[in-house]
């Protein structure tokens, strides 16, 4: 990266929004827009193009950018210039994105990377305390994202899209995120309001969500509380695995469902206690990103240093 650079791109792309920021070097966000992913997907031209033509757009608007980071909420090509499987938009499966983009804009420098991969890198390079160099990042949202951070460089794998967590089988031979992505803990909130229904507060009039999980929490309620219990015992067994494997040290949650981080930790980091020995947890430092509802761009910005 040109280092008198000043400003960087990032574009965060979901399956609703694509995020659009223009990011000094420090992490401040001194503009943001975002497009709605559907209607780049019914343009006359198709998604791929439109998402061309966006980001043109933006690189005109702004005139100041020879660097932009992309995550993206898929599996990318190890020289990261192919995405391969992205299941949110299916029409960039197989696209040659980085390769089209730098036809279209030559002198700019495009960075594309897994969404988990950029938050984790978002978190290493503008969180609001300084991480250590090598780190286990996961996302708990709609689904789970996770990412290794590893000497200060995101770890890829033999062939670029290691660390998918969220597809580790856990109980019942079930995917980790579909036990306890954002459907799977409303599953678990409905099983603890029949279990305990007379405890249900707010839960009996109000629409189920992670707000309101977190919320109720907060106020001590039962069903709440139970429910962040066995979130924490699943991932708390995920982790269990993946600290065997990877040695790692030190674990950061990221994603909406962090918000409730402080309710889940004490089943999790039980169940963590109950089965790795002493040589893993007296060094193990479990805690909460600090980007929040930022992550996703930054993260993308941050992709800018990693060259």
């Amino acid at each position: 990266m040109n280092k008198s650079s000043k400003y960087f791109l990032g574009i965060d792309v979901g399956g609703t929004h694509v995020k659009i920021g223009r990011v000094k070097t420090d992490g401040e966000i001194v503009d943001f827009q975002k497009e709605i992913t559907s209607q780049l997907r019914e343009s006359s031209v198709g998604f791929n193009l439109a998402f061309l033509d966006v980001v043109g757009k933006y690189l005109k608007k702004y005139g100041d950018i020879d660097h932009v980071g992309i995550g993206l909420p898929g599996l990318t090509s190890k020289d990261r210039n192919t995405t391969l499987e992205i299941p949110a938009i299916k029409e960039l499966n197989g696209f040659d994105l980085r390769t089209q983009l730098e036809k279209r804009y030559p002198g700019v420098v495009f960075h594309l990377e897994n969404d988990a991969n950029a938050a984790a890198a978002g978190e290493y390079y503008f969180g609001k305390e300084k991480t250590p160099d090598s780190f286990l990042f996961i996302t708990l949202g709609t689904g789970i994202g996770s990412a290794l951070i590893l000497e200060g460089e995101v770890f890829k794998g033999v062939r670029g899209n290691a660390m998918e967590m969220g597809h580790m089988l856990s109980r019942n031979n079930t995917r980790l995120e579909v036990l306890v992505g954002r459907n799977g803990i409303l599953s678990i909130i409905k099983r603890q309001m029949e279990k305990y229904p007379n405890e249900l507060g707010r839960f009996a009039n109000e629409e189920l969500g992670m707000h309101l999980l977190v919320s109720c929490a907060g106020e001590g309620n039962k069903v709440a509380l139970e429910t962040f219990k066995e979130v924490g015992e699943i991932l708390g067994e995920a982790l269990v695995s993946t600290i065997r494997v990877l040695d790692v040290t030190d674990v950061y949650f990221g994603g909406g469902i962090s918000a409730g981080l402080s309710y889940i930790q004490p089943s999790m980091e039980h169940t963590i206690h109950q089965y790795l020995s002493s040589y893993y947890v007296q060094a193990l430092h479990i805690r909460r990103a600090s980007l929040e509802n930022n992550a996703g761009l930054l993260g993308a910005a941050a992709l800018c240093f990693m060259d």
